[in-house]
């Protein structure tokens, strides 16, 4: 995302959906502290090593955690799968610094794809792929999953939003192939009557 002059594109979309958790967090970190501005989209389909039933118990674990004489102080239990991302790429940036809170505050993270990131180029990191990092056979949990049973009330609707605007993307993909078909077969046409009227006119050679 970051070419080697230094010089860093507006904004890198990155779609999470079957990433693993830590090694997608750890390549943003990096590229944040770089100076990249990033956006993740499709937190709830992050992929986390382990089965469900052993994550929640260990999450659970940690909503157990509080400061006794000031629980706002934290530590703060986020349920949103957005928030538990942001949270992990939080803890791998020295985001206590001026530049780890630069770095951070370059980082957008959402459930689903809303607009305008509909729309735009998605981008994705080959290292955190689940199918090439985890070993066949081994359990993995999504982070949606993780989060509607530790008290995240919204994955229902998330999926719900997510199958419409598939539904829109599909239709306007459909209606994109056949313009292009159209236009393949109107500069065919232009072709042929170009090609009949250089004939017309064609040089006489002697």
């Amino acid at each position: 995302m970051v070419s080697g002059s230094g010089i860093c594109a507006k904004r890198v979309v990155v779609d999470a959906r079957h990433h693993m958790s830590g090694l997608l967090a750890s390549s943003l970190a990096k590229e944040l502290l770089n100076g990249q501005k990033v956006v993740v989209v499709r937190c709830e389909e992050i992929c986390l090593s382990g089965g469900l039933v052993r994550l929640r118990m260990k999450y659970m674990r940690f909503l157990r955690k509080r400061m006794n004489t000031k629980p706002s102080h934290g530590p703060i239990h986020f349920r949103a799968p957005s928030k538990i991302f942001w949270r992990t790429v939080r803890s791998m940036i020295p985001h206590k610094t001026k530049r780890g809170a630069a770095a951070l505050a370059r980082l957008k993270v959402f459930e689903g794809i809303p607009p305008p990131y509909d729309k735009v180029k998605r981008m994705v990191i080959p290292d955190a792929f689940k199918v090439l990092r985890l070993q066949s056979g081994h359990k993995y949990c999504l982070l949606g999953r993780l989060s509607s049973e530790v008290g995240w009330n919204h994955y229902d609707t998330i999926k719900e939003l997510e199958t419409k605007r598939k539904e829109r993307s599909q239709a306007t993909y459909e209606r994109k192939k056949q313009l292009n078909k159209l236009r393949t077969k109107a500069e065919k046409v232009a072709e042929e009557k170009l090609g009949s009227q250089l004939d017309i006119f064609a040089p006489v050679m002697y």
